[in-house]
């Protein structure tokens, strides 16, 4: 990774932007603050909301940190099967005593007014999930300072990812908790992809980019082994999902590491993409059935979901997490960026008599 990239943050450790309202401005600047690359989750916010967290975190810290943007989704979904899909769901609401959403609500995620606001009032990084921005957008964050990361689950994406111009490409593992950042969602392969080491591998081959893997990572070991692959950074989602700064429900960070919930399946239940939660007992019963219509779907279910938590009721919820989530540890974020540097460390130090190991490489 460019040694300007890499400044930005000691350790090669990126907290994931998970949208839903987990990564808060509290949990961003406590990860930054020990070294990582905090980011910030502009999904399903609106652009004021996304300005106003941006300067919440400014508040808090002075390290650099990121904000992640929804690529806008092309209009691929049957309306028959949302209806289907919705008619599916009328006894969830009624048991939750809430509405449906409205299925049609929106599918840009307000892109264009949040990118403005991003360039006039420029972060030191912007990553891109579910496609590839323009050629044109990358080179205007770049004019103003701004490092460009774009997500890929395939060789053919990682491609499309140094084409656009992008500073750094992250691959994510199928193993990754929450959505699947495929650019085209296929629904022929939607319950399929690639393991993050291999897929890391493969990428480091296909293009010159560097690299930022994410999908299971929840040790310190696991990053050394990433960075081996061919990684610069590792990217971690679920490990910072529990930690007190998360903005994650109590019942989603109880979830983790609770015998119901033994393990996780890829699913277009909540949203109509592919993403991995925790099996509850919404996955189950409507999983199978769920069109692939994104964001229709989420749009769908959204009321449902909040009503559930609202309920206290986990088997309503969208527990997103990654396939490693039994490990996740219930550190203050800043401690656990400390404790997985030296993990890392030591994953280093133990190795560094094989011959041919890389102990370099990677933000330090």
């Amino acid at each position: 990774m460019s040694s300007a990239l890499t400044d930005l943050f000691p350790y090669p450790i990126v907290q994931a932007p998970m949208a839903g309202g987990v990564s808060v401005p509290q949990l961003a600047a406590a990860v930054s603050e020990a070294g990582g690359l905090g980011f910030l989750a502009a999904g399903y916010k609106t652009a004021d909301g996304m300005y106003q967290e941006i300067k919440h975190l400014r508040g808090l810290t002075s390290r650099p940190f990121g904000v992640n943007l929804f690529l806008p989704q092309p209009e691929t979904a049957d309306p028959a099967a949302v209806d289907v899909y919705a008619h599916q769901l009328a006894g969830e609401a009624a048991w939750y005593e809430t509405e449906l959403g409205d299925p049609d609500c929106g599918r840009d995620d307000g892109y264009d007014t949040k990118l403005a606001v991003l360039l006039d009032n420029p972060v030191p990084v912007v990553s891109f999930h579910f496609g590839v921005p323009s050629r044109e957008v990358v080179d205007s964050l770049h004019r103003v300072g701004t490092f460009a990361l774009v997500g890929a689950t395939t060789v053919d994406e990682a491609r499309a990812v140094e084409q656009s111009g992008a500073d750094a490409v992250i691959a994510q593992g199928v193993e990754a908790g929450g959505h699947q950042g495929t650019h085209r969602d296929n629904p022929e392969t939607g319950g399929s992809g690639t393991g993050l080491l291999a897929l890391v591998a493969q990428v480091r081959e296909a293009v010159s980019l560097p690299i930022v893997a994410a999908g299971g990572i929840m040790r310190g070991s696991q990053i050394a082994a990433v960075l081996a692959a061919g990684a610069s950074a590792a990217q971690l989602g679920t490990a910072f999902l529990a930690t007190p700064e998360s903005g994650a429900h109590d019942l989603h960070k109880q979830a983790l590491t609770n015998p119901l919930f033994v393990r996780t399946e890829l699913t277009r239940a909540f949203s109509g993409r592919p993403a991995r939660a925790l099996v509850n007992r919404f996955l189950r019963e409507h999983g199978p059935y769920a069109p692939a219509a994104y964001p229709e779907v989420h749009h769908l279910t959204s009321p449902v979901r909040k009503a559930a938590a609202t309920a206290g009721d986990a088997q309503g919820m969208a527990l997103w997490a990654g396939q490693g989530h039994r490990m996740a540890r219930e550190l203050p974020a800043g401690q656990l960026v400390e404790v997985l540097a030296a993990e890392l460390a030591a994953a280093r130090t133990a190795l560094a008599g094989v011959s041919g190991y890389p102990t370099g490489g990677g933000a330090r």
